[in-house]
């Protein structure tokens, strides 16, 4: 069946345009709740769903980072630079009144964690703490930054340790439970959507799609 579709432009969208074109339709996106420290030893978490991992080998995670609107960077960049280093923990259903009260903006002497009521826990391989209370959390040593324009940075992180919970995953064959970890995505405006909407589609082999009938396309005819 024909579908009509709407064209866009990205380079006639502003770039509030071109944001909501992009966070309405790249859903749901993982959320990377992001602990660092400050040189001054003040723990900052900020939640980021430009976020995702890129490499298993070197083991890598990407954030999309915005500075501020004078070009000066927020704290979460602003830490990683001075000390090297930052925690991505993962966020689940339990834990989403507290990541929300880490997004809000406080001043950068404020301890987010302490807001939300949360507990850090020291890092084993980093400086920064993980959160007690998140499911998942792996600590990065900063990879690479990536400054795509003076507003936005990209931001590599190499993992170095990760911090799983004992019922979620298998060490013996190191898959996790989906359902267990019941982790939360990112929607559009203030959307969130759970990952327990699960299903399994196997990847079929080549030989086996060739052997199909195929499918007649709708302006074929006869």
């Amino acid at each position: 069946m024909s579908q009509t579709h709407h064209e866009f432009d990205f380079a006639a969208l502003t770039a509030r345009e071109a944001y909501k074109v992009m966070i309405g339709t790249i859903v749901p996106r993982p959320i990377a709740w992001v602990t660092t420290i400050s040189p001054d030893g003040v723990v900052n978490a900020a939640p980021y769903s430009f976020f995702n991992c890129l490499s298993a080998d070197p083991p890598i995670l990407a954030l999309g980072v915005e500075n501020k609107p004078d070009r000066s960077y927020k704290d979460t960049a602003y830490n990683i630079r001075m000390t090297e280093c930052f925690t991505v923990n993962i966020v689940d259903r339990a834990n989403v009144e507290a990541m929300a009260i880490t997004a809000a903006g406080f001043s950068p002497e404020v301890d987010e964690l302490q807001m939300a009521g949360l507990t850090s826990a020291p890092g084993v391989r980093v400086a920064c703490p993980r959160i007690a209370e998140a499911p998942v959390a792996f600590e990065c040593e900063r990879y690479l930054g990536i400054a795509v324009s003076s507003e936005r940075e990209i931001i590599l992180g190499r993992i170095v340790m990760a911090h799983i919970r004992e019922d979620i995953i298998d060490p013996a064959t190191h898959y996790s439970d989906h359902a267990r970890l019941d982790a939360i995505g990112r929607m559009g405006g203030s959307g969130y959507a759970g990952t327990l909407d699960y299903f399994d589609w196997p990847t079929p082999s080549a030989e086996e799609v060739l052997s199909r009938p195929q499918k007649r396309s709708a302006s074929g005819g006869g």
